[in-house]
């Protein structure tokens, strides 16, 4: 085998490039894969944090939830209860008050009962002085009359 210079020459070109390729360009290049490599990390950790956020949110979410449906059934328990007790005061106010007019029904109608009977009385002991004295026209004497009237309305 023959080594001619056009075979040095290239030889010598390649080492050079070699040489020259791992002092300027194989620097960059790897500098840029691990800067990629790296984003590609963080973005991956940064998504499982998101992750890990997302079901602790979840999770306080649920919790918060839970915390309002039980607050709703209590809020709505307390309010059935006074509602409920608000219908039973009104029932006692309600019967009272019946009571009350039934009570003063009664009074007005044992008032309006006398004051009939005092009325029929006074009718009746005027219309038997009307007829005594329609009979004893010729004897009549007020004062007796009248104090026998008032015996009569006692007596009634």
């Amino acid at each position: 085998m023959e080594f001619n210079v056009t075979l040095l020459g290239q030889a010598i070109t390649f080492a050079i490039l070699v040489w020259f390729t791992m002092k300027f360009v194989w620097p960059p290049l790897t500098n840029m894969m691990d800067e990629r490599a790296k984003r590609i990390a963080d973005g991956l950790a940064a998504a499982e944090r998101g992750k890990q956020d997302l079901e602790a949110a979840e999770k306080r979410v649920a919790d918060e939830l839970r915390k309002a449906k039980q607050q709703s059934t209590e809020i709505v328990m307390a309010a059935e209860k006074r509602a409920s007790q608000i219908v039973d005061e009104a029932k006692d106010v309600a019967r009272t008050e019946g009571a009350r007019i039934v009570a003063e029904a009664k009074a007005d109608i044992d008032q309006e009962v006398l004051r009939a009977k005092e009325a029929l009385r006074a009718q009746v002991a005027e219309l038997a002085v009307t007829g005594a004295e329609k009979i004893l026209r010729k004897e009549i004497d007020s004062a007796k009359h009248a104090d026998l009237l008032a015996s009569i309305k006692a007596e009634f």
